[in-house]
Parts: C-alpha cells; sequence; structure tokens
C-alpha cells in the first residue's frame, strides 16, 4: 500500500511538473511576442484577412490575423504600418495606416479604411476578401509617447485622421498608471462620415472625467448639439487645454485643414513643441 502511494504521489508530481512547464513555456512564448512583435520595419510581411465588417457604404473594418494567437503586432503608441497593393490599374501603391488595435490586443490587429472612390490603396482593400493577404511593413512614425509624459492632449482631427488619435486616447485611458487627460475635436462633412463613433462613445464613457470628444459637421442634421463648419479658434479655446507647460496638440486631417489648424494653434500662444502632426 505504501509503495502504490508512493508511485502515485511520483505520478502526480510529474504531471504538476510537466503543467508548470507547459505554463512556464507560454507565458515565455507570450513575453517573448510582446517584446518581439511581429512587424519588420525594413521588410514587407503578408498577414492573412480573416474578417471584414462593413461598417457604411465605404468604410470598413479589417481582421488581421498574427502567426499564433499569443503573437502582437508590435506597434509603438503613436506609430503606423505602410500597406501595400495594387490600384486599379494594377501598379503598386504602399500608404500608412493606424491599427485601431493595440499591442493588449493579441493575435490580430484591425485597421478601419475609408474607402474613396478614386483612391489607389481603396481600390485594393475594396477587392481584399477574407482569406486573402495584406503586405504589411513597419512600424513607421516620429510620435514617440510615454505615459505621464504630458499632462493634457489637445487633439485635432478631420475624416480618417481620427485613427491615430484613437489609439493614443485607448492606449492612455486603458493605462491605470496613466492619469494623463485627452480632448477631443472631430471634424467630418457629414454625420455619416464619423468614424469610430461607437468607440469613441464608449470612451467617453467609461472615463468621463480624462476623455471628452466634439464633433464638428460641416453638413449637420437638423437636429445637432455639436459644431457646424469648420474647427475654428474659438472651439480650440473651448475644447482644447490652453497652451502651457505639460500640453501637447496632435492634429491629423486632409492637408487643407492641417494647414488651418497649424495657423489657428501658432496665434492662440501654442508654441511649436507644444504641436505635433501625423
Amino acid at each position: 500500500m505504501e509503495l502504490l502511494q508512493s508511485q502515485d504521489f511520483q505520478i502526480l508530481a510529474g504531471v504538476v511538473v510537466a503543467l508548470l512547464a507547459v505554463a512556464a513555456a507560454l507565458a515565455f512564448l507570450k513575453s517573448f511576442n510582446k517584446s518581439k512583435g511581429c512587424l519588420d520595419p525594413e521588410n514587407f510581411r503578408n498577414f492573412k484577412l480573416v474578417k471584414r465588417t462593413q461598417l457604411s457604404h465605404n468604410v470598413a473594418k479589417f481582421t488581421f490575423e498574427l502567426p499564433t494567437p499569443a503573437s502582437v503586432l508590435g506597434l509603438p503608441i503613436g506609430q503606423h504600418i505602410s500597406c501595400k497593393g495594387k490600384d486599379a490599374q494594377g501598379e503598386e501603391v504602399i500608404k500608412p495606416y493606424t491599427p485601431t488595435t493595440l499591442d493588449s490586443d493579441i493575435g490580430y490587429f484591425e485597421l478601419v479604411i475609408k474607402m474613396y472612390p478614386q483612391g489607389r490603396m481603396s481600390h485594393h482593400f475594396r477587392e481584399l476578401r477574407v482569406g486573402d493577404y495584406l503586405a504589411v511593413k513597419g512600424p513607421k512614425g516620429r510620435f514617440r509617447y510615454q505615459p505621464g509624459q504630458v499632462r493634457a492632449f489637445g487633439m485635432l482631427a478631420g475624416g480618417s485622421g481620427i485613427t491615430p488619435m484613437f489609439q493614443v486616447a485607448r492606449a492612455i485611458l486603458e493605462n491605470p498608471k496613466d492619469r494623463t487627460n485627452v480632448h477631443l475635436i472631430y471634424a467630418n462633412v457629414t454625420q455619416e462620415d464619423i468614424l469610430l463613433k461607437e468607440e469613441l462613445e464608449d470612451l467617453a464613457a467609461c472615463y468621463p472625467d480624462r476623455f471628452k470628444v466634439y464633433y464638428v459637421l460641416n453638413q449637420p442634421p437638423e437636429v445637432w448639439n455639436g459644431g457646424v463648419g469648420f474647427v475654428s479658434k474659438d472651439m480650440i479655446q473651448t475644447h482644447c487645454p490652453a497652451p502651457g507647460p505639460g500640453i501637447q496638440i496632435l492634429r491629423c486631417g486632409p492637408p487643407p485643414m492641417n494647414k488651418a489648424m497649424a495657423a489657428h494653434l501658432e496665434s492662440l500662444g501654442y508654441t511649436p513643441e507644444m504641436q505635433f502632426q501625423f
């Protein structure tokens, strides 16, 4: 009887050791993938499209699979990737995009893409089907962020320029150690053009003291409580933190908007060091 109990104990101990070894290996793999990431800054890598969700007539969310369920893309906050495809004439085209996912989203990454009628890369995404592969290279970008490096961000976004803003805002707000406040002004032509509206509203509801969003429409509906027209100096003064130490304004939108915002910010007293354009 004692011999049997001893053998049972040895078997149980062996099983426990094996399970601990497997857990340690998985933890190491996850840690390794988190530190390494799946991107290559010099060479394009192919990622498989596993889901495509149509959000509106010209906007879709594309979900791409990473090599393993524990893999991460490896994209620093506020940086972007280069995507390669072919236009309607079959010519190669490369364009930058910012994923809406973070490295806390393991095993996949997502792109929310607005497809324009004459857009060369838009054609490639229109033709992309589940099972196809997208060539991606990165990370790219000059933006560097460490939690707590500023007191508050003001964000001026137009159209698809919301994607880097959303990525940065989400990374800040979901980090319990980061107490940075975020104030977003988001401009579009119509209400239907507002990208990631549900996700932005979720952030505003979850972090009401730290995240504020103000929508501006050039062609608003009859009932509308946001801004009307183009983003003005008064809107920036009202909805963004005032210039000062620990304040930075991020902007990303069409070139005419970026130019107008730069002029507004300069006249309001924001120094070049307080501004960054994606």
